[in-house]
């Protein structure tokens, strides 16, 4: 039975990986971690990871980049593997990630869907072979998400540039009048209503546009990934880990 140590568990994807755990054969959720100390009724909440000294084989993390010093320093402490689900690291925080994966296996990855991690691919083939073409990559999210753009929206910029040789990001085009540059990667960002996650990658070329694109439907889809990862990421050395190890284990 896979005992996983749940942190940021009273937010929402935190319920929605809990509500998703208890219907998971071979695992359970051992315990919460949230600032916000809510009972759960089916396993017992606490304020820092610290505080839980019961079994643990795994520990996912749905919460805040604020979170991360204590969980790095929980699971190396008790040698467990993490699941890095939160966006938004600094510079400095994902060195903290790189060296203490040097200690514990530490799955990171912008977005937990099995599905984007194929559309990266798709985006990373697109950018070798439409050669000169301009990306420009547009990313909708609900009007409560802090950061922007997203970590998805930056990770397929990420597997565009490496694959196109190197790219300039442009996150705000009002404030300067001059014409697209070549090798720029345009990013936008869109908050409103309840839009879960979409994103869309354009390829546009001399008189054609290649659009690659992916839209979730719940906030499940990346709880399921997330489980998935826990059950990969169980038993491994340290290391980094992330999506792309996952999708060439299947």
């Amino acid at each position: 039975m896979l005992q996983i140590v749940l942190s940021g568990c009273n937010g929402r994807m935190g319920k929605a990986l809990a509500a998703l755990a208890a219907d998971a054969e071979g695992m359970v959720i051992a315990a919460g971690v949230d600032v916000v100390k809510t009972p759960s009724g089916s396993f017992p909440v606490y304020e820092t990871p610290a505080e839980y000294t019961g079994p643990a084989d795994v520990v996912v993390d749905f919460s805040h980049v604020s979170a991360l010093p204590a969980l790095l320093e929980y699971c190396k402490k008790r040698s467990l593997p993490l699941v890095l689900c939160t966006t938004g690291q600094s510079e400095e925080q994902k060195a903290q990630i790189r060296e203490a994966a040097k200690e514990i296996p530490i799955f990171m990855s912008a977005n937990m869907s099995v599905g984007v991690a194929l559309v990266k691919d798709l985006v990373r083939r697109a950018a070798q072979v439409l050669n000169g073409y301009d990306i420009e990559i547009i990313e909708k999210h609900h009007n409560q998400k802090l950061d922007a753009p997203s970590g998805t929206a930056l990770m397929l910029a990420d597997a565009a540039a490496e694959a196109s040789g190197g790219k300039k990001y442009v996150y705000d085009r009002h404030a300067v009048r001059k014409k697209r540059e070549p090798g720029e990667i345009g990013i936008s960002s869109v908050r409103g209503g309840t839009i879960i996650g979409e994103h869309e990658v354009l390829f546009a070329g001399y008189n054609e546009v290649i659009t690659v694109s992916h839209s979730a439907q719940s906030r499940e889809l990346f709880a399921a990934g997330a489980l998935r990862a826990a059950r990969f990421i169980a038993g491994k050395p340290a290391g980094l880990y992330s999506m792309d190890d996952l999708v060439a284990s299947l």
